[in-house]
Parts: C-alpha cells; structure tokens; sequence
C-alpha cells in the first residue's frame, strides 16, 4: 500500500532498510538558505537524500518578472528526481523543520512529485523534530541513492497562472484561498514581499493551522470540518490555494487531500508572482474584496 499524504516516523522507521523507499530531506530557512544544507550535513534520517528548495525544487528567480521560488520545467524536475533514485514503484517520504507548520517545505516535493504523475509520496508527520523527539536513529554526512529514470507524466489540470486567477476569482463556483497568516492576507506586517495585502476575492485559510501545538497535522475529521466549513460545497478542483510563492500553500494542499476533500489546485507563481504586473488589483484588511 502507497503512502500518499502522511507518514508516521514509525512507520517510516519500519522502512529505513527498504531500497524501494527513497527519504528526501527538505529543510530549508528563508532567513539562512544554506542552513538547511548545513543541518543536513550534521545530522539527517539515515538514507535522506537532500533537496535544496532555491536550487534543486525551483526554478531561477528573477525579480519583478517572476514570483521567488517559480516553478522548474517537468523535465527540469525528472532529473532532479532521477538523480535521487526516485522512479517506479518507489515510495518518497520528504520532511523539514519548518517552524511555522512542519511540513511547510517538503509539501512542496510532495506537490511536485503528484503534479508529475507520481502519487508514493508522503510527508513525515511531525517532521525532523518529532523524529529526534522520539530518538530514533540519524546519521551524519553526505547520502546519495543510486540514480533511475524518473519518466514525468505531468497533470496540468492541478495547477493555475495569474491569467486564470484574474478569471476564477470572479466566479462564484471557484475559491481563490490565501494560505498565508492572516496579519499577511490583511496587508500587515509584510516582511517578505514589497507589497501587501492579497489577491481580492481570496478568502484566507492559514495553512499553520493545520497542525497542532505538537507539530503534528491535527486529525483528519478536525481538519474536514476546518475546510468545509471555510470552503462550502466548492469541489476541490475548483478550489485554487497560493500563498507568498507557491511553497506553503501545498501544506493546505496536502491537508485537504488527506482529510479526504480532493485534489485542489496551486497557483504556483502565488503572491509574489501576481505583484509583479502593477495592473492586478490589491485588497488589504480583513475582507476578501
């Protein structure tokens, strides 16, 4: 049986050994991009590979033209993922450290993975730092698996541009949902992209809210009821997350999917990306327009 949303460390404990089994490690700090590297190095779950978001996830930012971690071309991504060791019939477990929401960053593999058409990929429930809280084993050093081919099969339909957020979030029957705090979607306290506020006509589901004060994502009937109650009877495919530049938005992603509501879709570029037109519109405070 596949893993497709989350894994417990237990569960990938009883793994480690499995060659079938590919772990990714994604730890990655905004502040410090080389932190995640460097922690890496020093300590990891045995067998983690290591996947830098800026380097091996994204493609190049350029400023004012594209939003900061822009997505790679599907063949861009293939190799990454050849290079890893992942291909059929491989089961991927990816984890982080995120602070804000463990699972923040390596939601973003998780995405990448499903978007080009492969579904054995689980993130670590409760990340790196549930798996040191439980003591179970790591070691140190560089890790590499042996390299496969890593055939895409890309899916299109999960994944959106600034044109047709421009369109849908006119639409009654789409939701355009921010995924950042909520200070962020009302336009305050904006430390990490020139402009505030959000896309008007997005409603605001923080995406830390997924997981409880032990960084653990909270139960799926928890998480249901959390959805449904902000997105209605929308279908998940009509239901369009983005946050600053399309990483944490997958966290919500992930966690609708494993509450059982579906697959819904990314706005890839996000909010860095849509301010980069000075013609799009603005909305700041509390209301969605």
């Amino acid at each position: 049986m596949a893993y497709t949303t989350l894994i417990s460390p237990a569960e990938l404990l009883a793994h480690l050994d499995d060659p079938d089994w590919a772990i990714v490690d994604c730890r990655f700090s905004l502040e410090d991009p080389q932190r995640g590297w460097n922690d890496y190095l020093r300590a990891h779950i045995p067998g983690a590979v290591y996947a830098h978001l800026n380097e091996d996830l994204c493609a190049p930012h350029i400023p004012g033209v594209t939003g900061r971690h822009p997505l790679p071309s599907p063949e861009q991504l293939a190799q990454k993922f050849s290079n890893w060791g992942i291909g059929p019939g491989v089961q991927v477990v990816a984890y982080d450290d995120w602070e804000a929401a463990s699972g923040g960053v390596a939601a973003r593999l998780w995405w990448s993975l499903r978007w080009l058409g492969h579904e054995a990929v689980a993130v670590l429930d409760g990340g790196w730092k549930r798996w040191v809280e439980l003591g179970y084993p790591w070691r140190d050093g560089w890790e590499a698996r042996p390299s496969t081919t890593f055939i895409p099969k890309p899916r299109p339909e999960l994944v959106v541009n600034a044109s047709q957020v421009e369109t849908l979030r006119l639409d009654a029957v789409y939701r355009v949902v921010d995924s950042r705090s909520a200070d962020r979607y009302r336009g305050e306290n904006e430390t990490i992209d020139p402009v505030a506020g959000h896309i008007p006509g997005a409603i605001n589901i923080p995406n830390a809210e997924n997981v409880g004060t032990d960084g653990r994502f909270k139960p799926r009937e928890e998480l249901r009821a959390r959805f449904t109650a902000l997105l209605g009877d929308v279908p998940a495919q009509n239901v369009i997350f983005y946050c600053g530049s399309g990483v944490t938005a997958c966290h919500n992603l992930l966690a609708m999917l494993h509450a059982g509501l579906g697959e819904a879709r990314l706005y890839a570029g996000s909010w860095s990306d849509w301010i980069t037109d000075p013609s799009r519109p603005v909305a700041r405070g509390s209301q969605a327009f």
